[in-house]
């Protein structure tokens, strides 16, 4: 409430030293924190979010949201990487709603801005050449191995593959919740997955630790992934990028959208209809092919 105040005509409030002027970028961010809005988000949501609204606050947050433009966005966008602007048009979008909703604007300048000059596909795929040169760089029973392989064979991101421990896995499937939707999933344990936890010694409960026996942290075990692959040569690639290799080779495998979606636990079939329409293609050329010799 004390921080909705400050956002409307209230009392300035006291965050991290400074106080915020009412009807400014900085105290609505602080107000919006406190919003349900936000705090329903899982944390893994939240961060990221918060982090571009920081640093948006630190450049901004003397500004009158009020006065805040289309224009001014575009601008800042403008200033971003291609991959990074969507992020940030996403935070902004969502921080001029509640401005909105809480009666400083009367409109959201950021709803009908799009970028049709950022499109990109994310994170790399990895191919299956890729694959084999890491696995021929690390092998059976060590971390990287296992990491690479509970990433491949179970098609989650690695906030929800870091979690996994003894404890999650019961008559060959493993238990997942994920952590950024909160979605139960019972996966089945390929027999290369179940090969690859049974040759990796085991000293705790927790799939994967760092080396000091604790869990990682998803920035941490990331950054370590990450040497993993540079080790390897992969420089551009990385642990979500796996995500994406698993979901293709179910497409690839025949699997059907929803199959595919009952393993990585997508909501949207956007990204998987890529996948199965790519692998449909690949089937359908080949056939051709064949009927044409």
């Amino acid at each position: 409430m004390e921080a909705y105040e400050a956002a409307m005509s209230g009392q300035p409030l006291q965050i991290g030293g400074s106080k915020t002027k009412p009807g400014t970028v900085s105290a609505v961010i602080v107000a919006y924190y406190y919003d349900q809005s936000f705090l329903a988000l899982a944390p893994s949501t939240q961060r990221p979010l918060r982090g571009i609204l920081e640093r948006f606050r630190a450049e901004h947050g003397d500004d009158r949201i009020a006065l805040l433009q289309r224009q001014h966005i575009i601008a800042l966008l403008r200033s971003k990487k291609r991959f990074a602007a969507r992020h940030w048009l996403k935070a902004i979008r969502a921080l001029m709603k509640y401005a909105v909703e809480i009666g400083l604007r009367g409109d959201n300048p950021a709803t009908n801005i799009k970028l049709p000059n950022l499109k990109t596909d994310g994170y790399h795929s990895w191919t299956e050449a890729e694959i084999e040169q890491f696995q021929a760089r690390h092998g059976p029973g060590t971390k990287a191995r296992l990491a690479l392989t509970l990433l491949l064979y179970t098609g989650q991101r690695r906030g929800d593959v870091i979690r996994m421990g003894r404890q999650h896995i019961n008559d060959g499937v493993v238990y997942v919740r994920q952590q950024k939707t909160g979605k139960e999933l019972d996966i089945p344990i390929h027999a290369a997955l179940a090969a690859i936890i049974a040759g990796t010694p085991a000293d705790h409960l927790n799939l994967l630790t760092t080396q000091t026996g604790k869990p990682f942290s998803p920035a941490g075990f990331g950054n370590w992934f990450r040497d993993r692959c540079n080790e390897a040569g992969l420089r551009h690639c990385s642990a979500h990028g796996l995500r994406k290799a698993a979901a293709r080779r179910l497409a690839e495998a025949g699997c059907t959208m929803h199959e595919i979606a009952a393993i990585t636990g997508h909501a949207s079939l956007s990204e998987i209809q890529r996948y199965t329409r790519a692998a449909d293609q690949k089937r359908l050329a080949l056939s051709a092919m064949e009927k044409a010799k």
